[in-house]
Parts: C-alpha cells; sequence; structure tokens
C-alpha cells in the first residue's frame, strides 16, 4: 500500500515523490532532485520532513561553495589526507579548532575563503606546511 499523508490544512493528499527543485544564490542557480510530500495540485504546498530539508541544506551549501570558491567535503578531506594530518591535527594548525576539519568534512559546515585559499596553497606545495608554527 502506498504512504499517503494530508496536508493539515487544506486535507489534500499528499504523496511521496522527488521532483525538481530550483534555488538561487548571489544570481546563481541549481536545480536537484528534491524529496518530500508533494500534492497532485496546486491545492497546497509540499511538506517536507527533517531528512527532504538535509537535501535541501546539502545542495545550498554545494551552490554556495560553487559561487564563492570554497572547497567541497570531498576535496578537503583529500588534501588533508594528502598532508598526512589527522582532522583534530588540522583544525589546530590551520585553525577552527579540533572539530572544524570533521564538520567541514562532512558537509556540516563550509570552510572559509582563507581556510579554502590555505588548502590549496598547501595541496601545491606541502612542504609549506612546516613553515607553519606547531600548536600542541
Amino acid at each position: 500500500m502506498e504512504d499517503v499523508r494530508y496536508d493539515v490544512e487544506t486535507g489534500a493528499e499528499l504523496k511521496r515523490d522527488i521532483r525538481p527543485f530550483t534555488i538561487n544564490y548571489q544570481g546563481h542557480s541549481k536545480t536537484f532532485d528534491m524529496p518530500g510530500w508533494y500534492p497532485s495540485s496546486d491545492e497546497c504546498e509540499a511538506t517536507f520532513t527533517q531528512d527532504d530539508l538535509k537535501v535541501y541544506d546539502k545542495a545550498i551549501k554545494e551552490l554556495k561553495a560553487e559561487v564563492e570558491h570554497l572547497l567541497l567535503p570531498n576535496e578537503i578531506r583529500t588534501i588533508r589526507k594528502r598532508l598526512k594530518l589527522t582532522q583534530i591535527q588540522a583544525g589546530l594548525l590551520l585553525g577552527g579548532g579540533k572539530r572544524a576539519f570533521q564538520k567541514y568534512e562532512s558537509g556540516d559546515v563550509l570552510p572559509s575563503r582563507a581556510i579554502s585559499n590555505l588548502l590549496r596553497l598547501l595541496s601545491s606545495n606541502p612542504a609549506l606546511l612546516k613553515t607553519l608554527p606547531a600548536v600542541e
């Protein structure tokens, strides 16, 4: 049996679906597949669960990172591993604190432009890592 919900305001039937959704950020746009509970007509708006909203949050962060030239989580992880740093070491040495790189790499938080640029420099010249003061 198909799972059905009803809109609390209109009583309209909502069905689980994935539909194209477009977001905009500083004149740029991105369309992605957005899961949610959708009506069969325009009688009411879609309803989204917390898990659905995580898909939205990820898409808006990716768009913002692209527009602002920030590194994406997988790029940060690749560079950090190439530098042979743990997440804690990277956070203490490069800034942000002990949990910063865990948050960057999970996509929970976007890195600053400064962190993105520092990682790009270190990626192209890992020897520069030795010029940074050690943090204990």
